[in-house]
């Protein structure tokens, strides 16, 4: 386990994937997702001491972090809100002593669900998620609090509020008009829909797949197959809005 020296591609990554609940872990060759408790104490020093203690019998070269929050040029913009404190000014690369890509997490499951093409994903939980993948590069979205009707946003419709405040059945038709307006707005081949309340849809929009929370490890190792896939500007969770 270390740094990589010179331009020569890691070929063996872990990918830590931060929530609220759990500090998730997977490294190249490996089929056992590791887990670690988190919660509102946890702090970026003890996340990477709980990282290396579940890996500390994987070999890896570099480390893929999918983090609950908005995230610009590989560094965390604000502190997570379901977290401990001190995430924006951390040095994970020397803490993990080598090679570390920082994104938003959905941004991450968003490029573990790529299939080619121009796609949309969405991470319906909490809130409202948002990715799109182009390319295998991964395209800044910012769309939960974008208008949507009756002065409440896409969000609002389509996030746990909306869940609870509409019934199953209405928000699962305002899912479907969502879809469709944000697909013909981003002009997008396909779109993917992941989140909590994912399984809740009875019925899935034409032409709309489920991810699944494992692609967050296939989009973490993805990271290091692109020249540069961190997104240029802030992304919100899919734990923040989903």
């Amino acid at each position: 386990m270390g740094a990589t020296t010179g331009k020569r591609r890691p070929t063996k990554i872990l990918v830590v994937d931060v929530g609220g609940t759990n500090v998730k872990v997977l490294a190249t060759g490996q089929k056992d997702v590791r887990k670690h408790p988190s919660g509102p104490r946890l702090t970026p020093r003890q996340m990477v001491a709980a990282a290396k203690k579940m890996a500390t019998d994987w070999e890896y070269h570099a480390v893929s972090i999918g983090f609950p929050g908005p995230v610009l040029n590989g560094r965390p913009v604000s502190e997570p809100p379901n977290l401990g404190k001190g995430w924006v000014a951390f040095d994970y690369g020397r803490a993990f002593g080598c090679p570390v890509q920082l994104v938003n997490d959905a941004a991450m499951q968003a490029l573990g669900s790529y299939e080619g093409g121009k796609m949309l994903f969405l991470g319906l939980g909490t809130g409202l998620g948002s990715a799109v993948v182009v390319n295998s590069k991964i395209e800044p979205t910012e769309l939960a609090h974008l208008p949507y009707r009756k002065g409440k946003t896409y969000e609002d419709y389509v996030g746990k509020r909306g869940l609870q405040r509409l019934g199953r059945k209405k928000w699962e038709k305002a899912v479907a008009d969502v879809v469709g307006l944000l697909r013909a707005a981003l002009q997008v081949d396909n779109v993917v829909l992941g989140g909590g309340n994912a399984k809740k849809l009875k019925q899935l929009p034409k032409n709309v797949r489920l991810g699944t929370n494992s692609n967050a490890f296939v989009g973490g190792f993805r990271l290091w197959e692109t020249a540069k896939a961190t997104s240029p500007s802030p992304q919100r969770s899919r734990r923040e809005r989903g």
